[in-house]
Parts: structure tokens; sequence; C-alpha cells
């Protein structure tokens, strides 16, 4: 088993008034020729959006985009005519494709949005953009995986275009838990949302801190304090 870890105090931030980021891998004016990337993994942030304030309407194109809400209300609009608001335990994918224009404004004028802007690069380039979002039940993840996107949907999972799976756990303080990789050769990434986690028994996650771990088919985890983790398993190319 090989491994990265990139602390959370060792994240690039920016503080724009109406926005405060940290940026895992390299974006926007923070630079690592070190942390470009994770396999097909290109971006990773941890915003919060003041009240009434947001991203306005801004191209993307190529890329699978994976919002997840942490807390607050943002309020998507698009270029394809979707126009909906997304609130805590709530994930939003979006195929860029050939181009898409959006916009993303805290929905709550008097508090802030927290949330998590995830970028995959895509298995194909110039395919038809589409949007999809979803609610997923909190029980559902209390120690154990709940698959939040895949490549191919079987169950209530949404669908990227890209051989990824995106899973979240939260974990009372002492449980184990096994991640298995779906794709022999892919590496996974773990964001650890909130508490204290030991990856394979030598490697700690606190809060916000990041691992990408590969060359390896299964490992243990246990949660040493209460705590909420993110999975995102990605071909390595």
């Amino acid at each position: 088993m090989n491994y990265i870890i990139h602390k959370a105090d060792s994240r690039g931030t920016a503080d724009h008034g109406w926005l405060s980021t940290f940026h895992t891998f390299s974006f926007a004016d923070y630079y690592d020729p070190d942390r470009v990337h994770f396999g097909a993994l290109r971006v990773l942030n941890d915003d919060i959006i003041a009240g009434g304030t947001g991203f306005g309407h801004h191209p993307h194109n190529n890329m699978e985009i994976v919002t997840i809400i942490l807390e607050g209300e943002v309020k998507h609009t698009d270029s394809m005519g979707h126009e909906q608001v997304l609130r805590e335990h709530e994930v939003q994918t979006m195929s860029a494709g050939t181009g898409i224009i959006h916009s993303e404004m805290n929905n709550l004028p008097d508090k802030p949005a927290k949330l998590l802007q995830i970028w995959v690069l895509p298995e194909k380039k110039n395919t038809s953009p589409r949007y999809s979002q979803k609610s997923f039940d909190p029980l559902k993840s209390k120690n154990r995986w709940q698959l939040l996107a895949g490549p191919a949907p079987v169950n209530e999972e949404l669908e990227i275009r890209q051989r990824a799976w995106f899973q979240i756990t939260e974990l009372d303080k002492n449980h184990q838990i096994n991640y298995e990789m779906h794709d022999v050769g892919n590496g996974v990434y773990f964001f650890n949302i909130s508490g204290k986690i030991s990856l394979a028994g030598d490697l700690i996650l606190e809060n916000r801190d990041g691992a990408g771990v590969t060359e390896t088919e299964k490992l243990n985890l246990e949660a040493l304090e209460n705590s909420k983790l993110l999975a995102i398993e990605i071909p390595m190319f």
C-alpha cells in the first residue's frame, strides 16, 4: 500500500469576503506542482459561501462535477434550464461535457452555505451536458458505506461519466469498517469531513485531512472519534 497525506493546514486557501475556500489541489491562484491531481481527481474545494452571495454565471466543459452540501442551501441555475435548490444531505452531479453555464448562490440571506465541490476528469470528452441531484438519508451511512455516485447506478446513487465511486460514512467512535476497491488498479482518496480516523492502523486523518491510497485492494479504517468520512475511488491514469 502506498499513500500520500494532505493535512488540512497545508491546503491552499483564499478569503474573498463572500467566499472562504480551501483547495486540496491546485486551483485558481493556488498552485503546487506536487498537488495538481490524484489520478482523475482534479479538484476538491472546501467552500463556505456567505449569506446572499455566491458564484455568478460561469462556464465549464469536459469535467464531471460533484457537489456535496454540508450545511445551508445553494440555488443552482444553468443553461439547460434547471433552477433548483440543494440542501444539507443533498448531492449534485453535473457532466459539463461540450459546455454548460451555471451559477451557485447561497439561497439564505443570513446563514453561510458549506459545501464540497469536486471535479473529476471524464472518461470521454465532449459528451452532452447533464444535471441531476438527490437527497440521501444520513441514517443509511451510519457505520456503513453509503454510495452517492458511481459510473452505472443500480440502486439510489447518482451517475457520473467516469469509473469512479463516491461513498460516505458516519462512524461511531471505535467502530471499524473496511474499504474494498471496485476496480483493480484504482486509487481511493479519503477526505475526513469531521472527527479522527485511523487508516490501516498507521495513518491518522484528523478534521479536514485528506489521504490518497494506491496499490491496495482492501484496507481497514477505525474511528478514533465520532467521524464523517468521504471516499472517492478513482482511476489513476
